[in-house]
């Protein structure tokens, strides 16, 4: 059986990372592949109850991120309809273009703590449109927003799916992420941009902002800045709302929702049906990328099959004995992260690496609450077994080099295939102009994160 679901999951693998090449969407294999995977063992089972509860424990799990990324889409969504995004856009007034790179990459570090990588990009991309007119520095800044998207969304618990699948896991909480993260993740974003900050420092550019956005916001800029804010502000409260209640993420998302949509519903209460719909968030729910959201589905079904049937355990103990360094292991999946996907390698890491707790393992954690001396950088071993308590190096390294690898390769992260779309980006352009800075941002952030440790573990 075991065999059967290695050779399903590769296939699947495969057809996902080369899905321009065979034309068939990424939604669809990952899918099948979920779905294949738990039927071939579900078949070759003879605990079909057993089989069942494994499926609906992982089941749970998968449907409070899919429920999490409807609703910060959704939000997302009824800003831009607003034009809310246009709060940031008008106060960018500088023709250089070193001083542009500097501007728009922090602006993309931090909203993409607030939103998610791909969100970001694509509205970045946007916004650097109507700022460079020059098409070789635009390709350029698309680039770098790449690299700062993907490092903004290492350090904060919705700023990037793997790491809100980490945080909503448990391993991993909001604070911690962000008190340890935020330091290497700034500091892969600061090394490429001296670098290409430095070698564009006495160009200019002419700016190529339409004047009937100009005219929009002038005319709608009570509701766009209303939409903006609260809109912003929701997304922002969703970890406090976590902390607060501690009910899972996506309920405070979902919350966010429901203000967002009954705001919408408010500012436009006296227009009819035909010009509210635009502005509505059942329009916004249309426009939203439900393909990405099936992807996951597909995916995690497919990770949670491995898991359930033991072998990424089996990989865990490979990987132990083979390479035998925690950092070492962990960079090398953060690399792999440039390849392929970075939502399956974070779900077959936590699959692979048990996470000790009073209800996942109670046993391995009255273990360790008796003899607190056995626990090591976050981790213990119990009975031939180790477990890693929540904001173990292991799971925060993991975050920061599997959101950050995938900038590499423009096919490594959703933020940069949106990209590759949005500007026509070819790969080898991308690999030539890009790929060196966006290792060695890799790199650096890695050394900062193993250098910083220490000084705030809490183990």
């Amino acid at each position: 059986m075991n065999s059967w679901l290695i050779l399903l999951f590769s296939l699947g693998y495969m057809a996902i990372a080369f899905e321009h090449s065979i034309k068939l969407n990424k939604t669809a294999s990952a899918l099948l592949t979920g779905v294949f995977c738990w039927t071939v063992y579900a078949l070759y089972s003879h605990e079909h109850t057993e089989v069942l509860d494994q499926l609906s424990h992982h089941l749970s799990n998968i449907s409070g991120i899919l429920f999490f990324l409807l609703g910060a889409m959704t939000i997302v969504e009824l800003i831009d309809a607003h034009q809310g995004f246009s709060v940031i856009t008008r106060l960018i007034n500088t023709r250089s273009v070193s001083k542009l790179f500097w501007i728009v990459c922090l602006l993309a570090f931090f909203l993409s703590a607030v939103l998610d990588n791909l969100t970001t990009a694509i509205v970045m991309v946007s916004i650097t449109r109507k700022l460079i007119k020059n098409d070789e520095h635009r390709k350029v800044m698309a680039g770098m927003i790449i690299i700062a998207a993907n490092a903004g969304g290492a350090w904060s618990p919705i700023g990037d799916i793997t790491t809100t699948m980490l945080w909503i896991g448990g391993q991993i909480t909001a604070a911690n992420s962000i008190k340890t993260l935020f330091i290497p993740s700034l500091v892969s974003l600061i090394v490429p941009l001296l670098i290409v900050s430095y070698k564009y420092r006495r160009e200019s550019t002419e700016h190529s902002m339409e004047n009937e956005d100009r005219a929009y916001y002038r005319q709608h800029i009570s509701e766009t800045n209303l939409m903006f804010f609260i809109g912003i502000g929701m997304l922002l409260f969703v970890p406090v709302f976590k902390t607060i209640t501690h009910l899972p993420p996506y309920v405070g998302m979902l919350l966010g929702l429901g203000v967002v949509w009954m705001v919408s519903e408010f500012i436009h209460k006296d227009k009819d049906e035909e010009e509210r719909k635009p502005y509505t968030a059942v329009h916004a729910l249309s426009r939203i990328d439900n393909s990405s959201v099936l992807f996951f589905l597909g995916i995690l079904l497919a990770i949670s099959a491995l898991e359930s049937t033991h072998i990424l355990s089996e990989v865990s103990e490979w990987m132990s004995r083979t390479i035998n360094n925690e950092n070492l292991i962990v960079g090398v999946i953060g690399l792999l992260s440039a390849v392929v996907d970075n939502v399956p390698l974070v779900a077959a890491t936590m699959g692979m690496y048990p996470l000790a707790s009073s209800t996942v393992n109670p046993s391995a954690w009255q273990f360790a609450i008796t003899h607190p001396e056995i626990i090591y950088q976050g981790h213990f071993t119990f009975n031939q077994v180790t477990y890693y308590l929540t904001d173990a190096r292991l799971w925060e390294f993991m975050a920061y080099c599997t959101g950050t690898g995938g900038s590499i390769l423009i096919i490594g992260s959703a933020a940069g295939v949106a990209v590759m779309g949005m500007e026509k980006i070819h790969f080898i352009w991308y690999v030539k102009r890009i790929s060196l800075l966006a290792l060695l941002s890799y790199f650096a952030g890695a050394l900062a994160y193993i250098f910083i440790y220490p000084l705030f573990a809490v183990y």
